[in-house]
């Protein structure tokens, strides 16, 4: 009964993990795709090389963050602003196929939800600090309903 209780806790920060697993496989098709067309010389392949490493050099981060949000103090915010992320990635790395001024409102918006996913874990570390220290859980509801009301913020541009 507790590893159902356990899986019930993580499936979705699971699926967006999946999920983005999958977009990494895809952009790392792009490059593969780009430097066989294409000599690696060109503008083009340097682009998508180029746009493929920012996004990996993010992707600890981005993990890493959603994670500690999601266990520490609500999974579906925290995984609804990852897969918000995944999305943002996305328009951020076809941006900079296009040109590189293209890949700013993705990059911005990107580190938006990072921030947020942050401020998630810091909220959920200080949560769990009072709890030990003060022995009294009668704010975790209102923060958990606060989190998940402003996880809808990021949808604001």
């Amino acid at each position: 009964m507790m590893e159902v209780k356990v899986v019930e806790n993580i499936y979705l920060l699971v699926l967006v993990t999946l999920l983005s697993v999958l977009q990494n496989a895809f952009f790392a098709l792009k490059v593969e795709k780009e430097c066989k067309i294409h000599n690696t010389h060109t503008s083009a392949f340097e682009r998508v090389s180029c746009a493929s490493r920012n996004c990996m050099d993010a992707y600890a981060t981005f993990l890493a963050v959603m994670w500690c949000a999601g266990l520490c103090l609500s999974q579906a915010p925290a995984a609804f602003a990852g897969l918000i992320y995944v999305v943002v990635r996305h328009k951020y790395f076809v941006g900079y196929m296009g040109q590189s001024c293209q890949s700013t409102p993705g990059f911005l918006f990107g580190k938006r939800v990072l921030f947020f996913l942050l401020l998630m874990s810091m909220v959920g570390i200080v949560n769990y600090l009072l709890v030990c220290v003060c022995d009294d859980n009668n704010y975790t509801g209102y923060l958990e309903t606060i989190t998940k009301a402003a996880s809808a913020l990021l949808l604001i541009p």
